[in-house]
Order: structure tokens, then C-alpha cells, then sequence
């Protein structure tokens, strides 16, 4: 081979591997998990550092396209914004790629998270998702080195000296005045291994006024808490997402989620 062809060649080849590599830098991980789900609960909002959202709710069809249900509608999210939570997806690689969530930075977590157990003030609900009744003894441990954090535990049975500072009372109307918020409500997976201060207690509940920001949880009307408590189904594995509108048009091809530019608003 002549050392033209062979300076071709190596020129062809590192051609191919800077390809490669931009194309590896840009291409985010799939996440199994959304194949997976027949149900997909949708939150974007307009930056990180939003306090508010729109929800959308998708169920796929018999093709295994998602089909939006229903019109979207307003939720309030953590006070500071949002940031990249512990959940199903893949951290970002990204220095840069947004905040990352901590206990108390007042951000919601972003990213895909299962749905976990509903909870709420009555002894029972309409739902089928696991549901748990809250006491006046139920609480949320937030205490980042307590080897309970992130659960919701009821201190008669863990003892009080458990859930000593705990700042997550799960029935508020108890300990703060009537107050509604956690009347009915759903888990939002985030820090499911519970690692110290990666942030706890991630709730979808209801807002005590309309639009008013959380402390990192997603909240809403009391009518569409009713009406996606009454849809989600565990046997179709529902999902949770929560993204900035940017992050969410960068994954949404990548990661299978929806296409919400023909969703209704």
C-alpha cells in the first residue's frame, strides 16, 4: 500500500472514530423500564428552575403508541425548581447537564421514577394502586442518617424517638390546621435505595392554594388527583416522568416518551 492510501485510510478512520464518539457524547441511554409501561404520567415545565408544570397522562394503544387521555392541566412544583433525581434513568454524564437533587434544595426531581403506593386521609380509595391510610402517627422520615430515611413509617410501631425531627407529618390536617395536601396523594419513586441526603419524601399530592410551590413534591387540583388515582393501574406498570421542556425534546426520541408538540395542552 502507498503511503497516500495509507494516509487515506488513516484519515477515513479517525474520521469514523470522531463520528462515533460525537455520536456516543449525544446519544442518551435507553431506559428498559418505559418499554415496559402501558401508563405514563408527564410533567414538563418551561426551565429547571420553574415552580410550575403541565401534566399530561398517556396510555398506549393496541400498536404500542402512547395516546395522550384527556387534556393537560397545572401543577405546582418545588419552590426552587427541579434537578435530576435517583430514579429509573441514567444520571446525566454531563457536568453541565442541570442540577442534581438534595434534601431540602426545594427541587423537584426530574427524570422517570416508578409510582409507588397512594396514601391519603380516608380508609380507603378509589384506586387500584396499593393504598395506605394515614394516622396521626404516620410520618415521612426526612432525617438524611436515619436508617429510615425516605420511608413513611408510624411511630407506634418504630417508637417516637424514631421519628424525632422528622418535618414530614403525613396527616397534616392534624398536625397543621386542617391543611389538605396530603388528603390524597401518590409516591413518586425518587431515591429508591435511599442514600443519604440525595433528597426523601417525593410525593404527588394535592395543593393547599393553586399553583403554590412545594417543597420538592408535584401537586395539583384535588379533580385530577381524583382522576388519575381512579385511572392508574399497577398491572399496566405506570410510570412518572418529569422534565424541563428542553431535556424533554433531547430524550424524547431516545427514550420512547411521548411526543407532546400534538398532545392537547
Amino acid at each position: 500500500m502507498s503511503a497516500i492510501h495509507r494516509l487515506r485510510s488513516y484519515g477515513a478512520a479517525l474520521l469514523a472514530l470522531v463520528s462515533m464518539q460525537a455520536a456516543a457524547a449525544t446519544t442518551a441511554p435507553v431506559v428498559a423500564p418505559l418499554a415496559q409501561a402501558r401508563q405514563l404520567v408527564v410533567v414538563t415545565s418551561p426551565d429547571w428552575n420553574a415552580t410550575h408544570g403541565q401534566l399530561r397522562a398517556f396510555e398506549r394503544d393496541a400498536s404500542g403508541r402512547w395516546q395522550a387521555l384527556g387534556e393537560g392541566f397545572a401543577v405546582a412544583l418545588g419552590r426552587s425548581g427541579s434537578a435530576w433525581g435517583e430514579g429509573l434513568h441514567p444520571q446525566p454524564a454531563d457536568t453541565d447537564a442541570g442540577p442534581r437533587k438534595r434534601e431540602g434544595d426545594g427541587r423537584s426531581p426530574a427524570g422517570v421514577f416508578a409510582i409507588g403506593e397512594a396514601f391519603g386521609y380516608a380508609e380507603r380509595i378509589d384506586s387500584s394502586l396499593p393504598y395506605r391510610p394515614m394516622r396521626q402517627s404516620s410520618y415521612c422520615i426526612d432525617v438524611a442518617d436515619s436508617p429510615l430515611y425516605n420511608r413513611i413509617v408510624d411511630a407506634e410501631q418504630v417508637g417516637a424517638e424514631a421519628v424525632a425531627g422528622s418535618t414530614e407529618p403525613m396527616r397534616l390536617d392534624l398536625h397543621n390546621d386542617g391543611d389538605r395536601r396530603y388528603r390524597e396523594g401518590f409516591v413518586i419513586e425518587h431515591n429508591p435505595r435511599a442514600q443519604p441526603g440525595l433528597g426523601s419524601c417525593i410525593f404527588a399530592h394535592l395543593w393547599r392554594r393553586p399553583g403554590e410551590a412545594t417543597a420538592g413534591c408535584t401537586a395539583m387540583e384535588p379533580a385530577n388527583m381524583h382522576r388519575l388515582l381512579a385511572w392508574l393501574k399497577p398491572e399496566a406498570r405506570p410510570l412518572f416522568v418529569l422534565l424541563p421542556q428542553d431535556e424533554y425534546r433531547r430524550l424524547q426520541a431516545p427514550w420512547g416518551l411521548p411526543d407532546i408538540a400534538g398532545a392537547a395542552p
